[in-house]
């Protein structure tokens, strides 16, 4: 079994092209019913903040499958420690022996999830974004902010946190790596009514976007609900939505925005598309400039194995990590 230092996966995966059709491929393989991806185990430590989800999946065809655990411990800033961490491990498919042990320390996790907002932005955003819209400000807003570029680059980036000095760190270091003109939103409001492209990407349990707040031409991607009590958008948003997209229609009605949607009755499951069918060509994602777009992601199995096998392959092709009999 080949083992992996995060730094060493640091090395080998960048967030880049690659990276990004790699996940892109597992959303077309979910859509076309090659995947068996089993619930979410999830596990709650409200007295640390803390929380461990546990995903997996496999995809027919290919030689091997992840099993990704993954923790967010909220109250870790406060401790000079990241939020999040993790490791994976990869097992062939023809035999279930583990092939590679990945401390990435939720590195990975952090790609593909920054990977599938890039894909969302591809097929749901307006063609020209003038301004990205940033709710949150930590490591996902920033990957998310780098991902997009390579698909819908924005001139301006509006950062919008609880904590201002949060904000207007990451606006000065996404100035520094994309040279675009970056600040900190004065209010929400004004970050979802002057951005054609706006992510949330909070633990909030409360919504934080109104309806009231939408525009012509708008694409949301909502990706911090990933648990039953999470909820980030007013349900409003997704009732008035053209065009409303998730990654996984069964995980997402029990527990991303459109379960907070299905409950209040603002909307039913049937109103959903799989981000994999429009990949796939299956359905449309936006057809006019005028939409009003929204993806919910709440994070799939399919996007772990598919980052996975991309690490892996990378370390085989540098001959990187080190052999454990």
């Amino acid at each position: 079994m080949r083992v992996l230092t995060e730094a060493e996966i640091r090395r080998l995966v960048r967030l880049d092209e690659a990276a990004l059709s790699a996940v892109e491929e597992g959303f077309r393989q979910l859509s076309v019913g090659e995947v068996t991806t089993p619930p979410i185990l999830r596990l709650d430590v409200p007295e640390h903040e803390g929380e461990l989800d546990v995903k997996t999946a496999y995809v027919r065809g290919w030689d091997a499958f992840a099993v990704k655990m993954s923790s967010g411990y909220f109250g870790n800033s406060a401790k000079g420690l990241p939020t999040s961490s993790g490791l994976m491990v990869l097992f062939a498919a023809a035999t279930g022996f583990p092939q590679a042990l990945l401390f990435d320390g939720g590195y990975l996790t952090t790609v593909r999830t920054a990977a599938a907002g890039a894909i969302a932005a591809k097929y749901l955003a307006p063609a020209d974004v003038e301004t990205l819209g940033l709710v949150g400000a930590g490591e996902q807003a920033r990957y998310q902010a780098l991902a997009i570029s390579m698909v819908r680059p924005a001139r301006r980036i509006l950062v919008g946190s609880r904590r201002r000095e949060q904000a207007e760190r990451l606006a000065q270091q996404l100035r520094e790596e994309l040279g675009v003109t970056a600040q900190a939103a004065s209010s929400l409001e004004e970050l979802v009514r002057e951005s054609e492209l706006v992510v949330t990407a909070t633990p909030s349990t409360v919504p934080l976007l109104r309806e009231e707040w939408l525009h012509p031409g708008l694409h949301i991607t909502a990706m911090g609900s990933d648990a039953p009590r999470k909820q980030e958008l007013e349900v409003g948003i997704l009732r008035a939505a053209d065009v409303l997209v998730c990654d996984v229609r069964s995980q997402c009605l029990t527990l991303g925005e459109s379960h907070h949607g299905a409950e209040a009755g603002a909307i039913r499951g049937e109103d959903l598309v799989e981000l994999g069918e429009v990949v796939a060509g299956r359905r449309p994602g936006r057809t006019t400039g005028a939409e009003i777009t929204v993806c919910d992601l709440t994070g799939t199995g399919v996007q772990d194995t598919a980052i996975a096998r991309f690490a892996y392959q990378a370390a085989e092709r540098a001959g990187a990590g080190s052999e454990l009999a």
